[in-house]
């Protein structure tokens, strides 16, 4: 059973789910549609914001490399996903990254970078394929893809100063696990909208 206020903020935030795969901000060009997917869609937008935590819960180098890595896998998937290769599953593989992602942010654990940037490739080959798939056809696909890019990359920043910031303190680590125990709980919520 989700909790009543989680369920309620996701209510809440279903709309700008649906905006953002329907190309609605395409009057305002190809760099803002595809700036505006990752920001509007709530499971790109969990999955982008916790690589950016989950990178600075590990520390180092990992709060570029993860996200560095994220970004540069995403813009491959993005270019599939344009050509239609035929990549099943790209809901399912969203939804699972935010549910692992939260996972990830709830153990509070330093994992090492490789197998973060493992995770994260395989993550944003679903999230980039979706983007590029979803492109509208009138959209220029180097300014969408830039976009979209950027957004992305934006969010990770914003993600990492989550995560930098909670590590200064002991309720903000707490509320961070929090935090994560929620995404986690978002990413079985879009899991079990799938099996429906």
């Amino acid at each position: 059973m989700i909790p009543r206020p989680l369920f309620l903020l996701l209510a809440l935030l279903a709309p700008f789910s649906a905006m953002a795969h329907e190309g609605s901000s395409l009057p305002y060009g190809s760099f803002i549609a595809g700036l505006a997917h990752p920001v509007l869609g709530v499971d790109h937008f969990l999955a982008m914001v916790s690589v950016g935590i989950v990178s600075a819960q590990i520390g180092g180098r990992a709060i570029w490399t993860v996200p560095g890595t994220f970004v540069t896998v995403m813009a491959l998937g993005g270019l599939l996903g344009w050509l239609d290769v035929g990549l099943t599953s790209i809901e399912f593989g969203i939804a699972f990254s935010v549910l692992i992602l939260g996972i990830a942010i709830a153990a509070d654990r330093k994992f090492p970078i490789l197998v973060a940037m493992g995770a994260v490739a395989i993550f944003a080959t679903f999230h980039g394929y979706a983007h590029g798939a979803e492109m509208p056809t009138v959209a220029n696909p180097v300014k969408y893809a830039l976009g979209f890019m950027t957004g992305t990359a934006l969010l990770h920043i914003a993600g990492v100063l989550i995560g930098d910031i909670s590590q200064h303190y002991a309720r903000g680590k707490v509320l961070l696990r929090v935090a994560g125990a929620a995404i986690a709980g978002a990413g079985t919520w879009f899991l079990v909208g799938l099996a429906g």
